[in-house]
């Protein structure tokens, strides 16, 4: 994740106004190879499980499919779901350092055995599983929920879901539930008689502004020449052929 903090867990809402959503597996692939093509510049997201690097973002290391850091939380609660249901893996004798470093960029503890337990762990079914699990209790889910609740399409509840992956659900200024706030200030959403179009533009320049409040963000190209493209094509289903670019890289998906 290369937002801050974790989010909280979200309720499930009555109102949806589309039966299908991002939930749907053929979306939900999609999804996952879209955020892919941001995170790990690759459409093939599932071979990132054994990913993990520190790319200097000032949240340690990032590793995995949905880039979990061990300075934000992710990470650990990842670590701590994997444990649980298999307490003898390569990455549990770490769980005291990632707690230590949870909130900073330091590899105290971690280094230099950290990397090559986790990649170790990713031929792991139980921890792909788990990273899975996590992707989808922490981001996947709630993202769907309040998008579903918002009255949005495909669309708009991937915009939640890029924003709470990079964001994060805390309760600073750039995180997801601050985007979303600022984007209310400018427009209603669909489930308040608003205009999804108007409301997602909204949205993205909401998220556009996060992005830029923070140096290892400022690059929006993963808005800008991506989910602002489906939005003015009118995809708000996200229906393939899609085709796009993140910092300056090509992808399709037909």
């Amino acid at each position: 994740m290369r937002g801050s903090r974790l989010p909280p867990r979200a309720a499930a809402h009555p109102e949806e106004a589309r039966v299908n959503g991002l939930d749907d597996p053929a979306k939900k692939d999609i999804a996952m190879q879209l955020v892919s093509s941001a995170e790990n510049s690759t459409l093939d997201w599932k071979a990132q499980y054994g990913y993990i690097e520190d790319i200097g973002d000032g949240r340690g290391y990032t590793g995995g499919i949905i880039g979990f850091c061990s300075g934000t939380g992710d990470m650990l609660g990842l670590v701590e779901l994997y444990t649980r249901r298999a307490p003898d893996n390569a990455l549990a004798r770490f769980l005291p350092a990632l707690r230590a470093v949870d909130g900073s960029d330091s590899h105290e503890g971690l280094d230099p055995g950290y990397v090559p337990a986790w990649q170790e762990a990713a031929r792991d079914e139980a921890f792909r599983r788990a990273q899975d699990d996590e992707r989808d209790r922490v981001y996947f889910d709630p993202a769907v929920a309040r998008g579903k609740a918002d009255g949005l399409g495909v669309l708009g509840q991937f915009a939640y879901y890029d924003a709470l992956v990079m964001h994060g659900g805390g309760d600073d200024g750039a995180s997801f539930g601050a985007i979303r706030e600022r984007a209310l200030r400018q427009a209603e959403p669909p489930a308040r008689g608003g205009a999804e179009t108007a409301f997602l533009d909204a949205f993205l320049d909401a998220r556009v502004w996060a992005m830029r409040q923070e140096e290892a963000h400022e690059d929006t190209s993963r808005v800008d020449t991506a989910q602002r493209v489906f939005l003015r094509a009118g995809n708000l289903d996200l229906d393939p052929p899609l085709d796009w670019k993140v910092y300056g890289d090509s992808y399709h998906i037909g």
